[in-house]
């Protein structure tokens, strides 16, 4: 069970590590693009409105309060100061009156009571708003926009004062007119600058998407292309597309990825040339030593100096063969065998052979054999084998002081997982993500090239699997290597 908990967490880890996060430039400058157009839209719509009523308003008070002031002047010449004659006036007044399909014309006494009216239904009502109160009082034209005090309609009224001869205020001459279809007017101009704004904020984004996809594309190539330089494919170059600052960016990344590409040559024929130069030199020392050793003329300290060189030019050798291995993958010689491979026998049998010579240091491999079958994988098994030798070998290295370490193999439906735990020391958490990387030694004491795990992790790769390293996580010290091998389907086996 603890496997295959084990083997599902680093699944999660797989699908994690291939998540492309969402970049928010782009979203940023959409964001807060389209909120300041929007906000200007709406700034612009409230204050567009606000003037166009304010316009329509004094166009209509300023038509009324003339009309009102050149009928209320023209009324006045032919009245006298009697009751009688201004109600009959004003009634002949009413009756021809001809824009009562606009405007309602109302004759109002001095006690502000409604004595005729052009709709009729006002008469004997008195109004009671400031318009007909400055009329009357100040003898001035009022002026009063709000709601009609029957029909609750919002109106706007003009009333000009009747003055006798003398100058008494005989009642009052009031123009009444709904500003129903003058609001609709004005929702119709909004509504029209609203939809003009929509269109501005609509260009706006478009505009806005154009332009930061010539901004975000080559900026996630640009990144791309570093992840991939940074990841060891040194030497690739982006395509300029523009010739600004993101040009001169791309021009500066294409230099930077030649130089170390040139650079990353000259070290690896360096480390080729310097590797084949030193197998002759190691070949020479480990025969001579192991000639040495059967020779029963050497004794006490100089038996013990003829082991120590054995077994110096044995590492030695080690790291020479993984610098040319190292090498190899470099320039591209690296190649897979693959083929339908037993992945179970492979280990074991690597168990096997590497397990007699851990015992002679002290090191037990503790592993039993898998009870339910384990699938096979497309693989090749020599490559394979170099990594699990490898890995017991860093395993015994490193955790050699507990003496033992333990091995397990099982399967899920999609991989087959192999787990090596050491008893050592572990791995600082802050140099995990480094350990992989070609030459990285860490703060370890060991020896080594720092290129082991590179290679194993290069030929896991290309087995289209995951080598995953995390320290235990069972309360005790050491560090568990998992490598996940893909399983083969039914389709690839039938072809098989």
């Amino acid at each position: 069970m603890g496997l295959l908990k084990g083997s599902k967490a680093g699944e999660r880890e797989v699908d994690g590590t291939e998540k492309q996060h969402t970049r928010g430039l782009r979203s940023r400058w959409l964001r807060s693009g389209i909120l300041l157009t929007a906000g200007l839209v709406v700034l612009f719509t409230l204050v567009f409105s606000l003037g166009v009523r304010s316009y329509y308003y004094n166009a209509v008070k300023t038509g009324l309060t003339a009309k009102a002031e050149s009928a209320a002047n023209f009324f006045t010449g032919y009245i006298s100061q009697t009751y009688a004659q201004y109600y009959q006036s004003a009634y002949r007044y009413t009756e021809s009156f001809e824009d009562k399909d606009a405007l309602e014309l109302q004759f109002v006494n001095a006690r502000g009571v409604v004595e005729v009216s052009s709709y009729g239904v006002s008469a004997g009502t008195s109004p009671g708003t400031a318009d007909l109160d400055t009329a009357l009082n100040d003898k001035t034209i009022g002026v009063y926009t709000g709601r009609n005090a029957g029909t609750r309609e919002r109106v706007l009224a003009v009333t000009a004062p009747l003055l006798s001869a003398d100058g008494t205020v005989i009642g009052a001459m009031r123009y009444v007119t709904s500003l129903r279809l003058v609001n609709r007017q004005i929702w119709k101009t909004t509504a029209a600058a609203a939809g003009v704004g929509l269109l501005v904020l609509l260009a706006v984004v478009l505009t806005n998407f154009y332009f930061i996809r010539t901004v975000t594309e080559p900026l996630v190539e640009l990144t791309g292309l570093a992840k991939r330089i940074a990841d060891g494919s040194y030497g690739i170059q982006a395509q300029k597309k523009y010739d600004d600052e993101i040009g001169d960016l791309t021009d500066a990344i294409n230099e930077m990825s030649a130089k170390i590409g040139e650079t990353e040559k000259v070290q690896t024929e360096f480390i080729s040339s310097i590797s084949h130069e030193l197998r002759t030199p190691l070949t020479a020392i480990t025969g001579w030593s192991e000639t040495l050793a059967y020779d029963e003329a050497i004794t006490g300290d100089s038996r013990r100096g003829v082991s120590i060189i054995a077994k110096e030019s044995g590492r030695l050798t080690k790291m020479v063969e993984e610098l040319l291995e190292f090498t190899r993958i470099q320039d591209g010689r690296f190649n897979l065998n693959v083929e339908t491979m037993d992945v179970a026998g492979e280990l074991s049998d690597a168990i096997f052979s590497y397990g007699t010579l851990l015992k002679q240091e002290g090191m037990t491999v503790e592993y039993t054999e898998p009870e339910a079958d384990i699938p096979c994988i497309l693989g090749d098994p020599a490559r394979l084998k170099q990594v699990f030798l490898n890995i017991m070998d860093n395993a015994a290295k490193y955790g050699r002081a507990a003496g033992r370490m333990i091995v397990t193999i099982g399967a899920t439906d999609s991989w087959v997982v192999i787990r090596f735990r050491d008893f050592g020391p572990g791995i600082p958490p802050e140099e995990l993500p480094y350990v992989k990387k070609k030459f990285y030694k860490g703060s370890g004491k060991e020896r080594g090239s720092g290129i082991g795990l590179s290679v194993c992790d290069e030929i896991i790769t290309r087995h289209k699997g995951r080598l995953l390293l995390e320290n235990a996580t069972d309360g005790r010290t050491g560090l568990v290597v998992t490598v996940m091998l893909p399983v083969i389907s039914e389709e690839e086996l039938t072809i098989g």
